[in-house]
């Protein structure tokens, strides 16, 4: 777990404490939920997710089990900052975040860097590996992949194919309503677990067994 992993999971108490003094109708049409007999339902990475209130503890909808804890946290934080903003459609870097300028390049070094070493000039196969966790073709970059990580914030993956002076070079981007929803270490953390499903999912197609996509 890395060192925002382990403050955000630090303070999830605090934030559940938080939500739970609040107007459930005013969560649900904040963060884009439904609210029914005592629960929340949203999507959170492609899943179906219900959050118990007042505890706020997520499970996925279908297997009933609870969600991990930085997952948990996460969610949290979107319930105690989530303002209702719609998203945008308009792509901004990490760096246009709040205070995101003074971490950027931390940021690129385990998103988009780590994406152009173990993928590099394999344009395919990120597509492939994008497609596998939930991206959408946007066009934006030479390939681009967004993903609707929770109701109200989405993130992109872009890729500007390289060639014989340049090599190939990836960012992961943010719908310009992320941080009306997430602090900027929430979204570095959204981030972070954006390039490993990617990579996941990269390794899992490079093995012979897989089938085509």
């Amino acid at each position: 777990m890395s060192g925002r992993e382990a403050q955000l999971v630090a303070r999830l108490a605090a934030l559940r404490q938080q939500v739970a003094q609040r107007d459930p109708a005013v969560l649900a049409r904040n963060t884009g939920s439904v609210f029914d007999e005592g629960c929340f339902y949203l999507p959170y990475w492609g899943r179906q997710i219900r959050i118990e209130f007042p505890a706020l503890i997520g499970r996925d909808d279908l297997s009933e089990r609870p969600l991990d804890t930085v997952d948990q946290a996460m969610l949290a934080y979107y319930f105690v900052e989530a303002d209702g903003s719609a998203l945008t459609d308009r792509w901004i870097s990490f760096s246009e975040l709040p205070d995101g300028q003074f971490y950027t390049q931390a940021f690129q070094s385990y998103s988009g860097a780590e994406l152009a070493r173990q993928i590099g000039p394999d344009y395919a196969g990120f597509a492939q590996a994008a497609r596998r966790v939930g991206g959408r073709p946007e066009p934006f970059a030479d390939s681009a992949f967004a993903f609707l990580v929770l109701p109200r914030v989405a993130l992109l993956a872009a890729c500007w194919e390289g060639d014989e002076e340049f090599p190939p070079s990836y960012r992961l981007l943010f719908d310009a309503a992320a941080g009306r929803h997430l602090t900027t270490d929430a979204c570095a953390i959204l981030g972070s677990s954006l390039t490993r499903r990617l990579l996941g999912a990269y390794r899992e197609l490079q093995r012979p067994d897989q089938p085509p996509t």
